[in-house]
């Protein structure tokens, strides 16, 4: 069992498109590679399944803490050869940074700097982090972006203190996609063969794979115990939305439903006309408005939505889940698209980021998650707004890290629960 971190500078320099290639060419080597996460994000999680074909995992301290973090760490990571976790934004920044993820799990971090534009200049940037490295974790560094040999050698020889592991070059062909909160999701096929095959190929030449894999440590760490989950009594069977307009899930929310004895099926939104037999209903987020064209005139697969909820069967929804419920998603062009009208609202895309944070909810009203008073962790992350709401019962009483009260939903109707929010549920030791 071993792990490195691959961290940054900051959002953008290029951490996912190593942490990708990384995976890809320790995996051609014939090792069994586990991904991890630092932080909410999906989108990342999702390619970094594609590439390894397991399942990515997030670590967040504010959401779950460091008992359930290392926990999750040790548990999937000793299932194999090297875990490769990819850093969020820059290393040190946040209250539960990077770094002290990194700290917590005692792991080297590989730092990725953007060289486009600079030079010399490198090295002063490189020596801030290091300066502030208290740990001595940061065993190397990854420069992203390199223009020609010149460019490289001219950086390669002004460090100091700390190891040159190698470089992605300027390079389109080995660019990601992106758009409005961060890069296209897995489900849209945007990391093709050649593109993986282009990557691995530039990683395996320009980047020191065996020395990346001798700072990795070889240690056995001990296991955390965690109470037993308390199996479930009416679900056995719990259905997941999936497909291109839903896929925004942690994985370890599904498999809390698998430890307390559920077996998981899955149904898309977007081509199936009925729901599969199931006891439970649970649809994630995603990107339901590029979709709500073909999401709306899927009216079989809205009505079967509307009478499971009308019946009062239990069905848990998030984000873009909630909006799939609302009466409408009205998109950038002032386009209304129908949906499932379980909840008296209704929902538009705005032009620019409406919601981000972490969040605390409180429930004020027991309902399907828990009972009232117990507490969850979770994200918000989204574009779109609630533009209109009627007559809704709101069980959520919602704060950012900060403590500060938030006007975000949590809706009930009947065994129906739907908010913004994503939420951990590892995040409740009581669930």
């Amino acid at each position: 069992m071993s792990g490195l971190v691959i961290a940054g500078t900051h959002s953008g320099c290029g951490k996912t498109t190593l942490s990708l290639g990384l995976m890809a060419a320790l995996k051609k080597r014939g090792l069994k590679v586990q991904p991890f996460k630092i932080g909410p994000d999906f989108i990342d999680t999702g390619l970094h399944r594609v590439v390894t074909g397991l399942p990515s995992r997030n670590l967040d301290l504010w959401m779950c803490g460091s008992d359930y973090v290392k926990g999750c760490f040790i548990k999937h990571s000793s299932k194999a050869d090297i875990s490769v976790i990819e850093g969020a934004m820059g290393l040190y920044d946040g209250d539960n940074s990077t770094y002290k993820v990194a700290s917590l799990l005692g792991l080297p971090i590989i730092l990725v700097v953007d060289a486009y534009g600079m030079a010399e200049s490198i090295a002063a940037i490189v020596s801030g982090f290091l300066q502030y490295d208290n740990r001595h974790l940061i065993k190397g560094v990854v420069f992203n972006r390199i223009g020609s040999e010149r460019h490289l050698h001219r950086i390669m020889r002004s460090l100091r203190d700390t190891e040159g592991l190698g470089y992605l070059p300027r390079d389109a062909t080995i660019e990601i996609p992106s758009r409005h909160l961060g890069l296209m999701v897995a489900e849209e096929n945007v990391i093709s063969d050649k593109f993986l095959d282009r990557l691995t190929e530039v990683v395996l030449t320009n980047i020191e794979i065996d020395r990346i894999i001798g700072l990795a440590p070889k240690e056995r760490y001990t296991t955390i115990q965690t109470p037993p989950l308390v199996p479930l009594t009416n679900i056995s069977r719990l259905a997941i939305a999936y497909d291109e307009a839903f896929c925004f899930y942690y994985e370890d929310n599904i498999d809390i439903f698998r430890l307390k004895g559920a077996e998981i099926v899955r149904f898309s939104p977007l081509r199936d006309q009925d729901l599969p037999t199931s006891d439970m209903v649970y649809i994630g987020g995603g990107y339901p408005e590029l979709y709500a064209e073909t999401l709306s005139n899927n009216t079989a697969m809205l009505r079967a939505i509307r009478k499971w909820c009308d019946d009062g069967l239990p069905l848990y929804a998030e984000c873009g889940g909630m909006m799939y419920l609302s009466k409408c998603i009205k998109d950038l062009k002032g386009v209304h698209y129908p949906m499932a009208g379980v909840f008296d609202l209704e929902t538009k895309m705005k032009d620019r980021l409406h919601r981000l944070g972490y969040r605390e909810v409180e429930l004020r009203a027991d309902c399907l998650l828990g009972k009232t008073g117990q507490r969850f962790r979770g994200h918000e992350f989204h574009y779109s707004e609630i533009s209109r709401v009627g007559q809704v019962e709101n069980i959520y009483h919602v704060t950012n890290n900060e403590g500060k009260t938030i006007d975000t939903l949590g809706l009930q109707y009947k065994a129906t629960l739907a908010s913004y929010v994503h939420l951990h549920l590892g995040s409740c030791k009581e669930i």
